[in-house]
């Protein structure tokens, strides 16, 4: 891997003139040979890409442990000393690799990685041997000094060094191409990185999705702005096949849903925005590797100039690697797309651990167990997280109450959670630590709710808390988007599909009557949602702000004090034609 130098004392700007001037220089390294002495016509490389890892660095549990394969059996994957080897497998099938990451390596992850700020999960990236990643939206949970910190090293600004005694940084550049400086324009990370294979550049650019400004924390990002995918892959496409880097990789942290199928399907919902990404970005570009969306696929685009290439994202939290195998052409530096071969990889159990890995697991478990283990409550089976075709979810109506109950000292009647904070299920088999069946341990509430968000309780008319359940379906990117908020206990109404935008929410009934749009309320929500977070911008009008705690700490407590808690039932919300 060429080495990573870090440019902490130097602007953005000559940091890319550097990485410029780097490619200009190697891009003359003569080819290597075939074994008669005769020139090679192609270079094979693999490229071998993971997204969403969520510091997910023991085995997942639960669904999210689980990959569905095409005719529908499963088998469980994933776990970071299990992908550790499924990486020197892969790469010592071929001559030439390169492992890079769709972005959320870090952030929304399980205790035994978050209580140490993502170091136990940088640290078993930098061994594994990744060369460059995207940025996610994760990546910037606790803000881009943050990000920084992580990328160059040194002990966290408040906690200190818990893990080791020091933190030397990602070895690998976290790029983001339309990540800006909002005072000056200039690059905020690296937009590419370049590497060398048998004497050939491969070009990687790198981003996150545009609308991180609406997914993380607005006050720790509010030096940066994010920009178009496409204009940036573009841009920097332009840029590097100028410097003779003919093999170009897109690493975009944006994808599609799908409607099921196995790792090689290609059932992704139409007209997402990844497969926008993928099939409107320069021709230039040769391989799309995608993530955010947690759903597998591979697929194959029709580039603007007419010439295919892959489109392909694996499952979340380590459960497949994405492996693009290509063909360079010596003369051209170019990749031959006829003889490009995609796959999704599943990362089974069935291999022998990494034990350098492995032993970077234990370190982290062994730190947090103390924390991680300790007894917090006890459920009578699985709550899932899986949202119904309603959007309703048991796990987040469970949230929802929790939170309510912790907040009705500040008046609160009712309480709404995004969904996309419920991280995972709460399964009733034995946990981790041994507790046994149906105990839930801090570390497994944890993994559900990671982040941390204080809860507030506002003041709300009728009218508002209208207007923000129907911006649960908005206009992004061209496409309509659809996050259904997890309501309490008390709150229900219905929705129609076939409604158009602003009229889709009816029958709103709390604790029996129907809302009245001119009465005040007071809602609980969490501090993402309340700052406009997924687009919900009817919260920021809410008054009279009252503190409620953490929300994993109102979690936890509900939990205590519901021994052998039980799904809730669904039915708060429901649909109509």
């Amino acid at each position: 891997m060429t080495p990573f130098r870090r440019t902490a004392r130097r602007t953005a700007a000559l940091a890319v003139t550097a990485a410029a001037a780097l490619a200009v220089t190697l891009t003359q390294q003569p080819a290597m040979a075939d074994k008669d002495d005769r020139p090679a016509r192609t270079v094979d490389v693999r490229l071998i890409g993971i997204n969403d890892l969520h510091g997910n660095i023991e085995p997942p549990t639960g669904s999210s442990g689980r990959v569905t394969l095409a005719d529908g059996t499963q088998v469980e994957a994933g776990g970071a000393a299990y992908n550790a080897t499924h990486i020197r497998n892969l790469e010592a099938e071929v001559r030439n690799s390169v492992v890079v990451g769709q972005g959320d390596l870090i952030g929304a992850s399980p205790i035994v990685s978050a209580l140490f700020h993502d170091e136990p999960t940088v640290e078993v990236l930098n061994r594994v041997g990744l060369d460059a990643t995207a940025a996610g939206n994760h990546e910037f949970d606790e803000g881009y000094q943050e990000l920084l910190r992580v990328q160059r090293g040194g002990c966290h600004p408040t906690d200190g060094c818990q893990f080791r005694d020091t933190f030397g940084g990602a070895k690998y550049p976290i790029l983001g191409a339309n990540v800006t400086l909002a005072k000056n324009g200039l690059p905020a990370l690296p937009p590419f990185w370049v590497e060398f294979r048998d004497g050939v550049p491969i070009g990687f650019i790198g981003m996150p999705l545009k609308d991180v400004p609406i997914l993380v924390d607005p006050n720790g990002i509010k030096q940066l702005e994010f920009g178009d995918e496409v204009a940036a892959a573009n841009r920097y496409a332009d840029l590097l096949n100028g410097l003779g880097v003919k093999t170009i990789v897109l690493l975009v942290h944006q994808g599609d849903n799908t409607s099921g199928g196995g790792p090689d399907d290609c059932r992704t919902t139409p007209g997402g925005p990844g497969r926008r990404i993928a099939e409107q970005v320069s021709p230039k570009i040769d391989v799309v590797f995608s993530g955010h969306s947690h759903q597998h696929y591979n697929c194959t685009v029709t580039d603007p100039a007419g010439n295919p290439r892959p489109f392909i994202e694996g499952l979340a939290f380590g459960r497949e690697l994405s492996v693009v195998d290509l063909k360079v052409d010596k003369r051209t530096r170019d990749v031959v797309r006829s003889a490009t071969v995609a796959r999704n990889h599943v990362v089974t159990r069935t291999v022998t651990p990494d034990p350098e890995v492995q032993s970077i697991i234990d370190l982290a478990r062994s730190k947090s167990g103390p924390i991680a283990n300790r007894r917090v409550g006890t459920i009578a089976q699985d709550i899932p997280r899986a949202q119904n075709a309603a959007g309703e979810s048991p796990l987040g109506n469970l949230i929802a109450d929790s939170q309510l109950a912790a907040t009705t000292g500040n008046g609160a009647v009712l309480a709404l959670m995004n969904p996309g904070g419920v991280r995972a299920d709460l399964t009733y088999a034995s946990s981790p630590a041994g507790e046994g069946d149906g105990v839930v341990t801090y570390g497994e509430a944890f993994t559900v709710q990671p982040f941390g968000n204080i809860l507030q309780t506002v003041t709300l008319k009728g009218s508002q808390i209208k207007e923000a359940l129907e911006q649960q379906w908005q206009v992004v990117n061209n496409q309509q988007r659809q996050i259904v908020l997890q309501p309490s206990s008390g709150l229900s109404y219905s929705w129609s599909a076939s409604a158009p935008l602003g009229s889709k929410v009816s029958n709103i009934v709390l604790n029996g009557s129907p809302l009245d749009l001119n009465a005040n309320y007071r809602v609980t929500i969490n501090s993402f949602l309340q700052g406009g977070g997924d687009g919900f911008g009817a919260f920021t009008g809410g008054t009279e702000i009252t503190g409620g705690g953490i929300d994993l700490d109102a979690f936890t407590a509900y939990l205590s004090a519901h021994p052998n808690t039980a799904p809730p039932a669904l039915g708060r919300i429901t649909t109509t034609p």
